[in-house]
Order: structure tokens, then sequence, then C-alpha cells
């Protein structure tokens, strides 16, 4: 049997990291929320079915910055600095954190399937974005509905799961597809030496969706 792990991982132990395992069937066999480090390794080093398991761990965002709200709002927007007036004191510019990557590269020199994931981008390819706030309380429904109703996770609860959790599903998904259907999952970029990999279309939606797509973005290009 063959499980497959994610692991939403947070930028710092204050916040919670959710970890899923699931297996062939869609079924969650484990849950739960880590915070430290240490418990994250504590708990892939005591998986016993670690050798049958593919991870995926999501690229948490760096939170690192100086003060200042317009700092904390543009972060996200600007990769690189280009203005000589604008230092990047501090790198506050890094929009993704290092955390953990030492030890998920050793698991990956070990034989174990470790590769990353974007979440936001994740849940776009997979068409499980929604039109609410960002980990809103409504956010956080339509996703947890979505992966019921669209995934087939029958055993989700009913009552609202936490973020962490859900994302961590999410990863559990992508590990997957990435074992099952690997033509159909594209490594987007490296982070410290790894595959960030995304889905090249969602698997649960027809061709035809996507063709509606493009046609309407092509014809809002001619207005």
């Amino acid at each position: 049997m063959n499980y497959y792990i994610g692991l939403s991982l947070a930028a710092g132990s204050s916040m919670d990291s959710g970890v899923a395992v699931i297996d062939e069937n869609n079924k969650i066999i484990l849950i739960d929320k880590l915070y430290k480090m240490n418990d994250i390794i504590f708990f892939f080093e005591n998986f016993s079915s670690l050798k049958n398991s593919k991870i995926c761990v999501s690229v948490p965002s760096d939170r690192t910055m100086l003060d200042g709200k317009w700092r904390v709002l543009s972060k996200p927007y600007q990769p690189v600095a280009t203005n000589k007036n604008m230092p990047n004191r501090d790198n506050w510019t890094q929009r993704h954190s290092g955390r953990g990557t030492e030890y998920f590269k050793e698991l990956a020199s070990r034989g174990i399937t470790v590769n990353r994931f974007d979440i936001y981008m994740t849940r776009q390819s997979l068409h499980l974005n929604s039109c609410y706030k960002d980990r809103s309380p409504a956010d956080c429904k339509f996703l947890q509905q979505a992966m019921k109703y669209e995934w087939g996770f029958e055993d989700i609860p009913v009552n609202m799961m936490p973020m962490s959790h859900l994302e961590a599903i999410l990863g559990a998904i992508l590990a997957k597809e990435q074992a099952n259907n690997p033509e159909k999952v594209n490594v987007i970029y490296k982070f410290r030496d790894m595959d960030v990999i995304d889905i090249k279309e969602n698997l649960r939606i027809s061709t035809d969706v996507y063709n509606f797509e493009r046609e309407l973005v092509s014809g809002s290009s001619l207005v």
C-alpha cells in the first residue's frame, strides 16, 4: 500500500503546520497539527510507512521584513529589488522561507520522493480557489466542500476544519497525482535545489472548460 503525505509548512513555529496522510482511495489515514521543526522531523522519522510514501511539502512564505505597512503589502508582489533607492536591507524582498529545506533534502537522499508545492498556484491549477478572502472562514468552508464533492474525500468531517489541514490534504493530492500521472505534472521552478511541482490542468474538469476559458480570454483581449 502506498501512502501520500502532504505538509502545509508554516513560516514559523508560532503558526500551525498541517500534515495529512491519504491512501490510494483518497481515504484520510491521519491528519494533525505540528508546530516546531523538531515535531515535523519526529513525525517523519516515526512514520512506519515512510519508505512507501510520496511527500509533498509547501513552500512557506518568508515573514522576515522591515517595519512598515507598505512593505508588508508590497513584499508578495516584489520578487527582486530593482530600484537603487530601495535597498534590500535584511533581505526583506525574499518571498519564500527556506525553513526545513535541509531536512527535506536529507529525506530525498534516502530515496524517498519529496517534492515542494506552492499552495496558491496549486489551488488555482485545480480550480479550488474561491472568490472569498484568502484563508477566511468562507474560503476554508469552500475548500473543504470542494475536496469532499470534487475529489471524493467522503470522510472529511462536517464541522469546519483548520485551513492548515485542508492545505495539507492539497499537498497529498498533488503527491498522489505526481506518482500516478507524472505526465500531467510539471516542475514549475526549483527552490533550494528541490522541485516545486504543479498540475498542468485540472484532472477533474474536461478540456471543453479550458477551451471555453481560452475563448473568453482571447475575446476580451480584442475588446
